[in-house]
């Protein structure tokens, strides 16, 4: 070959080799925008690392093992009393380990963020509908990453073996015993033998050190990648397109801020460890399964459940040889079933009513433009809230000193009755707002100013509208309802402030 030709190859391989540099520079200029709520996933993604960072650490001291022995730790009050050698080791981390409570609460802390992030990050991608194609596949993914992290922290408050993580596991039992024919053999199996059995803890650990954690962080990992190669939604606005990202880009400028949100969200975490006790399990005690604590009241993320079950009445079914405990099958298992499955097919639902389904949707509604969706939403979060106040039923009746069998028919009113209430009231809102945004738009914003027409007349001044929220339309929306004068001011189409 000729030098111009080993030349020509030279140049070739060096092209070929600044491809990588050109797609990795074009992956660092991707834009994030820059609305508060498109961070709530990140809080999310934070609170898992404190999660895997103090639970790695947890690990060196728990034992997970349902053997039996006698405390002789710190804490005096419970010196000689009878325990497993899971709950000695929690005692033990909580009172004997330099710094083992802090990690240990920082730890339980971050679950409850976690899946209180996940649960607000969920919210807005159904309020905004960012759940639209092509983005049905990340709904289901961000959906199964809620149930996960809803079993992981179950598993991990139960580790503990105390008297208040005992009594969830009881229920869980009861759960389990609840579904027809095979309920028994359930049990069997998880429990390995009669209730408590001597397997649970040992069972529970490997799936909430290991199991548990890679499928989160499998998923996580699978959600962050279809976000890079889908791109971001946006809030509508001038130079916002479906085919465009107007935000941070990734570097310097979005990476320095997520690394500050990061380093905030773990301080805070670990100041609210110092600050506010949270499971403090020695005022529990060791778990016997003939005891049952006062007032027990399990995490908040599992509380509707615990609020289902006190709901429905005592039903039972007789049949042949079998008996049906609707009472525990309705709510425990046939309700959260039934709302998942809701939850799964809803975008796919959502779409085919609308005729939304054949292109691709890449911004952000407004919930009140979409009064029937947001109805919907509304309405599902009060029917959550009314089950996790009945949850706590007890609780509230010894605070407010009212009866107990009264409040829960309040509830089980409310429970029919609220969400229906909120859908109506929601919708109504949503275009009643809608209507006065548009009335603004096509007369202007008042300036206080009041003018005398030639007829003796009087009409107060209006000027263009110049600040917009984000999202919000720079001219009335098709087939509003204003009830305002044809005259309009088209305002200037400025940056969202």
């Amino acid at each position: 070959m000729s030098r111009a030709g080993h030349r020509a190859e030279r140049l070739a391989d060096a092209a070929d080799a600044r491809l990588p540099v050109l797609e990795g520079g074009a992956l660092l200029r991707k834009a994030f925008p820059e609305h508060w709520s498109f961070l709530l996933g990140e809080l999310a993604l934070y609170s898992l690392l404190v999660l895997i960072v103090t639970g790695v650490w947890l690990t060196f001291f728990f034992q997970p093992e349902m053997r039996e022995v006698v405390y002789a730790g710190s804490y005096a009050p419970l010196r000689g009393v009878l325990m497993s050698a899971a709950f000695d080791s929690t005692l033990r981390i909580s009172f004997d380990v330099r710094g083992g409570l802090l990690i240990r609460q920082a730890h339980h802390w971050a679950a409850l963020v976690f899946v209180a992030a996940i649960g607000l990050h969920m919210l807005r991608i159904f309020f905004t509908g960012a759940f639209r194609r092509p983005r049905e596949l990340n709904w289901a993914i961000g959906l199964t990453l809620f149930v996960l992290a809803l079993a992981e922290g179950f598993a991990g408050y139960s580790l503990p073996d105390d008297l208040l993580s005992g009594t969830g596991l009881r229920i869980a039992q009861g759960i389990m015993l609840s579904l027809p024919v095979v309920g028994t053999y359930v049990a069997f199996f998880v429990f390995g033998g009669e209730y408590p059995g001597s397997d649970i803890i040992t069972r529970l650990y490997p799936m909430h050190i290991l199991l548990l954690p890679g499928a989160l962080v499998a998923l996580v990992t699978v959600h962050l990648i279809l976000v890079f190669h889908l791109k971001h939604t946006q809030w509508r606005g001038p130079g916002r397109t479906g085919r465009n990202v107007l935000g941070k880009p990734l570097f310097p400028q979005f990476a320095a801020f997520s690394t500050g949100l990061a380093l905030t969200v773990s301080g805070l975490l670990v100041l609210l460890s110092g600050l506010v006790q949270v499971n403090p399990v020695w005022n529990y005690g060791p778990y016997r399964p003939d005891l049952v604590s006062t007032g027990s009241q399990p995490d908040w993320y599992v509380g509707f459940l615990e609020g289902a079950l006190r709901l429905v009445p005592p039903w039972e079914t007789d049949f042949a040889g079998h008996t049906l405990m609707w009472n525990v099958l309705l709510p425990a298992v046939v309700l959260p079933g039934l709302l998942f499955a809701v939850l799964y097919a809803y975008p796919f639902v959502e779409q085919r009513l609308t005729g939304e389904w054949h292109r691709e949707q890449h911004q952000c509604d407004r919930p009140r433009e979409r009064p029937v969706r947001t109805g919907l939403g509304v309405a599902g979060t009060v029917f959550y809230a009314v089950l996790l106040l009945a949850g706590g039923n007890d609780i509230i009746a010894q605070t407010f000193r009212i009866s107990v069998n009264a409040l829960t028919w309040i509830l089980r009113v409310a429970l029919v009755v609220a969400p229906v209430l909120a859908f109506l009231l929601t919708r109504w809102l949503c275009r009643a707002l809608t209507e006065a945004e548009c009335e603004r738009l096509a007369q202007g914003v008042p300036t206080g100013d009041i003018r005398q027409s030639v007829t003796g007349g009087y009409d107060d001044d209006h000027e263009p509208v110049e600040r917009f929220r984000p999202g919000a339309p720079r001219r009335p929306l098709t087939g509003a309802r204003t009830g305002t004068p044809s005259r309009t001011h088209r305002a200037p189409e400025r940056p969202d402030r």
